[in-house]
């Protein structure tokens, strides 16, 4: 368990620090993944430019993983840190001999509650 963690926060840190060769390793070359929220299915290597081409420089921290079967759920928040923009990304990766057969993933801006749920005056903030 100590190790998927460390793999992981490692898996991560070479996403936001766009290192491609880095990201390669982690999946199987006929790997999947697909982003949901915008519609789109990336072969790795797509995804890899996609990555790697995205401007600014980024930081990451892992806020959860769960393991169930050959499956691996992560949450990170994603931040840029050049200029304000924070997400987080819910990642589905599937596993086959110890490397990511596909991932699916949720990407969400980060910000503050909008103001009609503020105007009720309900809930608190997580942090």
């Amino acid at each position: 368990e100590v190790m998927v963690e460390i793999v992981i926060k490692e898996f991560w840190k070479a996403i936001v620090q766009q290192k491609p060769d880095e990201i390669r390793s982690y999946f199987k070359e006929t790997a999947i993944i697909r982003w949901h929220n915008t519609n789109e299915e990336f072969t790795l290597e797509e995804f890899i430019k996609v990555n790697c081409e995205y401007p600014g420089n980024w930081d990451c921290k892992v806020e959860r993983i769960e393991e169930i079967g050959d499956l691996i759920i992560t949450v990170t928040k994603v931040f840029s840190m050049d200029s304000y923009i924070s997400v987080h990304a819910t990642s589905f990766l599937r596993m086959e001999d110890g490397k990511i057969a596909s991932m699916d993933e949720y990407w969400g801006d980060d910000g503050e509650a909008p103001k009609w749920r503020l105007d009720m005056e309900i809930g608190k903030r997580i942090r």
